[in-house]
């Protein structure tokens, strides 16, 4: 019986061109040789299995060979050739550094250095797992390795670049190898299957690729593994089986399952892959690799770089179709949000489980009971129009028309039919509001009914809105004067206006707006301060922000001596402007609206320093003295252990 060789050993790169994955190393190496421009030290540094010592020992070769090729490949046929192959040339020698790296193996080897070569030009060292070499046994070696015989050519190999000291790097030519990409790796073992007469589906090929994770040596080893399990005839489910990977089909029907909202049949998929023995962060570092490749699918420029087989290509493309990108972005949030907490969770199954649910929904937007609301705008629009007088033609409040109010959009301001004229006896002077710019008839006659005291019924307070009436409902007791109806005009076209005119505006406006003033100040209604402290006890009840209404609770608003100022103190500046811009406007109309008076104001005032109140403790050793204080017991358990309050 024949003695096995594993494929890693047999099918061992022997030329540069048999060298996979690394052809512009190949490229610069020939280049040397052919311009006669060789270094006395190079370092290859890469992953592991891509082959940094194969490629050593290829230079090595053929830098000796006696007859090369026009390619610059070695003959193997002259002597140096057949010696290296027969494992007895003495013009290469090769040096595991991981078993000897003290600093009597490289004064052994700087021994050596001085013995010319008995065949071709040049003696090659090559030291394998150079980063395993004591920082003792790398001083020894930095004076051979700055200045080498002529016939020494040094060759350091690792996979730990950064373990390596500045002082060997900076003697070196340093030649990064590159991780073999997975069609490389494919190509190579469909050649080696045809040569060894084995049968094997190309999507099992890719599956053995993508688990040697861009080494050769590695897939070498898996493609043994699998052709002892399966032998000459390898199909994908074999490959899947034996390597304990999990299978596409299981991701396509997860993806299935998320899309549809059906979370008990993704767990019930996760348990099935847990009791086949797979590992969970295995499978949920799979999950995300599967929601990348199929983002990568969803544009063609990108396809390339799923790295895929072509039928499992194409199924990725059809899944790829019916995901969104939104989705695909949250899902693989989620799985990689999951994927970094693994090491961290008590409980990775329900970490897992967890991920899935949220996965499954997703397509509705709803994770896990929670909605989102968004918050109504406030539409900005003129108050309720109110005449001045009875006898008077409408005219704008000058005090009301320069303060905008909010109300909600399903209030808009309708006006339908002949309007009506209302005229409150406690409050003979009303708010007007603006109207249409259009001529407006007076009334010949007026006709005054007896008024009658309005129901003192609060109205309704909501949080964050207050109501300033309904028209559509009418005043409970209102002195009601019939009003001609009011005749639009087609608006005649806009001319320019000269200086003259402006003036002539601004003066009237200015005359009306004396006069408006000179009524309003004439008869103002007072308000006490129990009226006022039960809008206010209103509005704190009412507010749904807990610190400010605590604030409001904390301290009582003062009326002024005119009866329509009302001052609040507050404890700092950043209270004042957070009222002033969200509270203050509302307030005041609340409180025109409850006190049936339309001349309040409020005006918010920080306390002053002197006023405010120190009582409170704060620092610990406040707090003991009040504990004290407040119970004598403490005290005499202090002076019998001797405390000191801190």
């Amino acid at each position: 019986m024949e003695q096995f060789i594993v494929s890693a050993r047999k099918y061992r790169p022997t030329n540069f061109e048999s060298l996979i994955g690394q052809e512009n190393i190949s490229t610069t190496l020939k280049n040397s040789i052919t311009r006669g421009q060789l270094a006395h030290a190079y370092l290859f540094c890469g992953p592991r299995g891509v082959g940094k010592t194969s490629a050593a020992r290829i230079f090595a070769k053929t830098i000796n060979c006696l007859n090369p090729s026009q390619g610059l490949e070695p003959c193997g046929e002259c002597e140096s050739c057949l010696s290296f192959d027969q494992g007895r040339s003495y013009n290469i020698y090769e040096l595991d550094a991981a078993s000897n790296n003290s600093v009597e193996d490289i004064r052994t080897l700087t021994d050596k250095v001085r013995i010319p070569p008995q065949i071709g030009k040049y003696c090659v060292y090559i030291i394998d797992e150079v980063h395993m070499l004591s920082t003792s046994a790398f001083n020894a070696f930095l004076k051979t390795l700055e200045e080498p015989p002529r016939h020494a050519v040094f060759i350091l190999a690792t996979t730990e670049k950064h373990k390596i000291l500045p002082t060997i790097l900076s003697r070196c030519q340093t030649f990064d190898f590159n991780r073999i990409t997975i069609e490389g790796i494919v190509r190579n073992l469909t050649q080696i299957a045809e040569k060894e007469g084995i049968s094997i589906s190309q999507e099992a090929l890719h599956i053995i690729a993508r688990k040697a994770d861009g080494a050769m040596r590695d897939a070498l080893t898996l493609f043994d593994q699998t052709v002892a399990f399966c032998g000459t005839n390898i199909s994908y489910e074999d490959v899947v089986k034996n390597l304990n990977v999990l299978d596409y089909d299981y991701y396509f029907s997860l993806t299935e399952n998320f899309l549809s909202g059906d979370f008990t049949s993704a767990l019930m998929t996760f348990d099935t892959i847990l009791t086949k023995g797979f590992n969970s962060l295995h499978f949920i570092s799979g999950l995300s690799s599967h929601f990348r490749d199929l983002i990568v699918c969803k544009n063609a420029t990108s396809r390339v770089l799923a790295e895929l087989a072509p039928s499992i290509a194409q199924k990725y493309q059809q899944m790829a179709a019916t995901c969104s990108l939104p989705f695909l972005y949250e899902a693989l949030s989620i799985t990689t949000s999951c994927e970094a907490a693994y090491k961290s969770s008590g409980n990775v199954r329900l970490l897992i489980e967890f991920a899935l649910m949220k996965l499954s929904n997703i397509a509705t937007k709803v994770f896990m009971g929670e909605t989102r609301q968004e918050a109504t705008t406030p539409v900005r629009a003129i108050p309720t129009p109110q005449p001045h007088q009875a006898t008077t033609t409408t005219q704008s409040t000058p005090q009301n028309s320069t303060q905008e109010r909010e109300v909600a959009p399903e209030q808009p301001v309708k006006r339908e039919g002949p309007a009506e004229i209302k005229i409150s006896s406690e409050s003979p002077v009303a708010e007007k509001a603006t109207t249409k710019e259009t001529p407006v008839t007076t009334p010949e006659k007026v006709e005054t009914n007896s008024a009658s005291k309005e129901d003192e019924n609060p109205i309704e307070f909501k949080p964050f809105e207050f109501s300033f009436g309904d028209e559509s409902k009418p005043e409970k007791s209102p002195d009601k004067i019939p009003a001609t109806p009011v005749v639009e005009t087609p608006k005649p076209k806009r001319k320019g206006l000269s200086i003259k005119d402006i003036l002539g505006q601004s003066s009237a406006n200015q005359q009306e707006q004396g006069s408006v003033e000179d009524v309003v100040n004439q008869e103002v209604t007072k308000t006490s301060q129990a009226d006022l402290q039960k809008s206010w006890d209103k509005i704190a009840a009412a507010e749904t922000a807990q610190r400010f209404a605590i604030t409001l609770s904390s301290s009582s608003p003062e009326i002024q001596e005119d009866g329509c100022t009302v001052v609040f103190k507050v404890k700092n500046i950043l209270q004042k402007d957070w009222i002033e811009k969200n509270r203050s406007i509302k307030m005041e109309n609340f409180l025109r609206e409850d006190l049936n008076n339309q001349h309040i104001k409020l005006h918010i005032e920080i306390i002053p320093e002197k006023e405010k109140d120190r009582s409170t403790p704060y620092m610990p050793i406040e707090k003991a003295k009040i504990l004290l204080q407040s119970y004598p017991e403490l005290m005499e358990l202090q002076k019998e252990i001797d405390l000191d309050v801190k």
